[in-house]
């Protein structure tokens, strides 16, 4: 077992993307990711303390607490970590025996907004010890340690028979492989595109427009990459001058894209969150859709959440007629070999969900179509180093640079494969497992669909204010994905 002597104690400068991220929280929004376990039959307290304390604490930024200056912040050792801090008991209420699913979605909606204590590290698990048969799990994790796609690696550390994370390469060891290519990326694009993205991006309407004329040179871009040394590798000029049309194309259109459509999902939030989800649908039922139609699983789900919230929105009374909600969805930047480092390294990509068109098979068409037209686009580096920029800035600067991104989306979207097997935890069995990433600013919605265990699930945490019932958008999933296959299946085969 780790113990808190085992634990050196280091001091370490905080990226700036993480940087952004930690001064991100809002009252309307804390920037934690969110998940829960359901584990059948149940495990004990103690078991599960000594299961984290043993796994988690091997990766030191679990037992580092945050530091501010004036510059920024540092990840400190907490020399007072204690696991029972950081492991809690929770305990729902005597009504929670006839609806306990409700009750959990209840108190996970209530621990949403609920502050972690920037005197210790920024995370924390609640047991729910008996839970409808079993136990719950619920884990709490400031999105400055780490985003949704780097904490797979953490989890598959605490099941059963899970690895330890890889040891740090020696101090100047030279990077090869994937790591090698990390830091090309890192240097050459991000580093010098940055600036002039963020430049864009600052300002909105007209004035973005301004900003990309006078950077519209691309003979600018060329010349920053050329003194980075990029130059000396084996593209040629005529490859650098299509990156560079890329990189002003895509940027413009991710500073300038389009407000999407009002609807009763988009305003300006209150202080409470609510969550919910549904049954597991079969992945295998998924996949024979996705076949029949030539399309992806991923168009498949993403119109079917279209269809969801379409069908939300007129049960209250909207009109869906020519309207499309905007969802931002996390894109890894970096090779799961490098996800242990933790940290932040995630674009963010604009996808437009299409809630006007009733046929479910012209909906995954579309869904297709657009997700194509983002297939090698710069768009999720062009946010990520937005992102590193906005660490730089006061905290006024980078509220008004972040707020660009959400007046023009209604949600945020995680779409993450997981393993095709049930794990094991603590000699149980983990049944479902679910988690939601933050929302930034004035954006009130979650989407998160998982594929694990031979199944997929789709839940949404929603501001109240905005969304006080979705269950309601949880309920019309299913039947929308049910309407699709039908349909696929009386579609003309070939012989």
């Amino acid at each position: 077992m780790v113990t808190r002597k085992d634990i050196p104690f280091t001091v370490e400068r905080m990226s700036k993307v993480d940087t952004a991220w930690l001064r991100m929280d809002a009252p309307s929004n804390l920037m934690m990711i969110v998940g829960v376990w359901i584990i059948k039959p149940r495990v004990r307290y103690a078991a599960v303390c000594e299961r984290i304390e043993e796994r988690l604490l091997k990766y030191p930024r679990f037992s580092q607490r945050v530091q501010l200056d004036a510059t920024g912040a540092n990840w400190v050792t907490d020399t007072r970590f204690s696991i029972r801090r950081h492991v809690l008991r929770e305990k729902l209420p005597a009504s929670a025996k006839s609806q306990p699913e409700q009750a959990l979605q209840q108190r996970l909606g209530e621990l949403a907004m609920q502050p972690l204590d920037a005197r210790y590290p920024l995370w924390d698990f609640r047991l729910v010890e008996h839970y409808d048969g079993g136990s719950a799990l619920v884990a709490r994790i400031h999105h400055c340690i780490a985003d949704g796609l780097a904490l797979i690696s953490v989890i598959q550390s605490l099941v059963d028979g899970g690895s330890d994370p890889p040891q740090r390469a020696p101090r100047g060891a030279h990077p090869h492989g994937w790591e090698a290519a990390e830091e090309w990326m890192s240097h050459t694009l991000i580093e010098p595109l940055t600036v002039a993205a963020v430049k864009a991006l600052e300002v909105a309407g007209d004035g973005a427009v301004h900003a990309f004329e006078a950077m519209g040179d691309p003979r600018n871009v060329l010349e920053r990459w050329l003194e980075s040394g990029f130059s000396k590798g084996k593209a040629g000029s005529a490859e650098l001058a299509r990156l560079a049309y890329q990189v002003l194309r895509d940027g413009a259109a991710l500073a300038l894209m389009p407000d999407d459509s009002p609807t009763r999902l988009k305003g300006i939030p209150g202080t409470s969150k609510r969550v919910a989800w549904c049954r597991p649908i079969p992945l295998d039922e998924v996949r024979a859709v996705s076949k029949a139609l030539r399309c992806s699983i991923n168009d498949v789900l993403l119109a079917s959440v279209a269809g969801a919230i379409a069908q939300y929105l007129k049960g209250h009374g909207d009109a869906v007629l020519g309207k499309e909600v905007r969802a931002m969805v996390p894109v890894n930047l970096r090779p799961m070999s490098q996800a242990y480092k933790l940290g932040n390294q995630f674009g963010l990509a604009p996808v437009v969900l299409p809630l006007g068109l009733e046929n479910p098979i012209a909906r995954v068409y579309e869904v297709r179509r657009r997700m194509s037209e983002l297939k090698g686009s710069m768009q999720p580096l062009l946010a990520f180093g937005m992102l590193a920029v906005a660490g730089l800035l006061l905290k006024p600067a980078q509220d008004a640079m972040l707020n660009l991104f959400s007046k023009k989306t209604t949600a945020v979207m995680t779409n993450v494969p997981g393993p095709r097997e049930k794990l094991q935890f603590c000699g149980a069995t983990l049944d479902q497992t679910l988690f939601w990433v933050p929302q930034s600013g004035t954006v009130g919605l979650g989407v998160s669909i998982l594929s694990y265990g031979g199944g997929v699930q789709f839940g949404v945490i929603s501001d109240t204010t905005l969304c006080p019932d979705p269950q309601a958008i949880i309920d019309g999933f299913a039947p929308e994905f049910e309407k699709l296959s039908w349909l696929t299946l009386m579609l003309p085969w070939d012989d």
